[in-house]
């Protein structure tokens, strides 16, 4: 029963979660932490930071890293198949009629007035991080978060190498995590 829900969870958001996968962290959020209550919102924080240093779509990852922790092995292969079906199915129609309704009007819309929506769900997406989910619970997000996010938003505004900043902020993290 488990995994029945699990792939219908994951359809539903691969079906809904326009925009990538930052977009559809705000539906994963909703769907697995606040309607399901398989993870906690510490949990899921913690499955999106993971899922973002893995190679690959950050929606694939989590939905491989929550399908594992919610049913194992099979929880895994079967969120992961399910997130990815509708975007298999739709590229696959879309491309067999793309052609034929590239300047179509209604089509046009469609897409465009999808650009607004995506933005507004990754900025959901980056709240819903930010601030904890529930009453009494945490987040990973402290003070030196903060300040390493402003030093890194410095170092980009004076053009500084990106690869420097990655660099000096792994060592600010090893430094606060293992000295402060």
């Amino acid at each position: 029963m488990i995994l029945l829900q699990l792939f219908l969870s994951y359809l539903k958001i691969g079906f809904f979660g326009f925009g990538g996968g930052y977009a559809m962290l705000s539906l994963i959020q909703d769907e697995i932490v606040v309607r399901r209550g398989w993870l906690t919102g510490a949990e899921f924080a913690d499955i999106i930071a993971v899922s973002q240093i893995t190679p690959g779509p950050i929606a694939i990852n989590s939905a491989t890293y929550i399908g594992y922790t919610v049913a194992g092995v099979w929880g895994s292969i079967i969120a992961t198949f399910a997130v990815c079906l509708p975007a298999l199915t739709i590229m696959i129609l879309f491309t067999r009629f793309f052609l034929k309704l590239h300047n179509n009007r209604y089509i046009s819309g469609a897409v465009a007035g999808m650009k607004p929506v995506a933005i507004g769900m990754i900025v959901s997406a980056g709240l819903l991080l930010i601030f904890a989910s529930g009453e009494g619970e945490r987040n990973f997000i402290d003070t030196w978060s903060w300040i390493f996010f402003g030093g890194c938003l410095a170092g980009s505004y004076f053009k500084v190498n990106p690869i420097l900043l990655i660099v000096i902020a792994a060592l600010c993290g090893i430094i606060k995590y293992y000295v402060l």
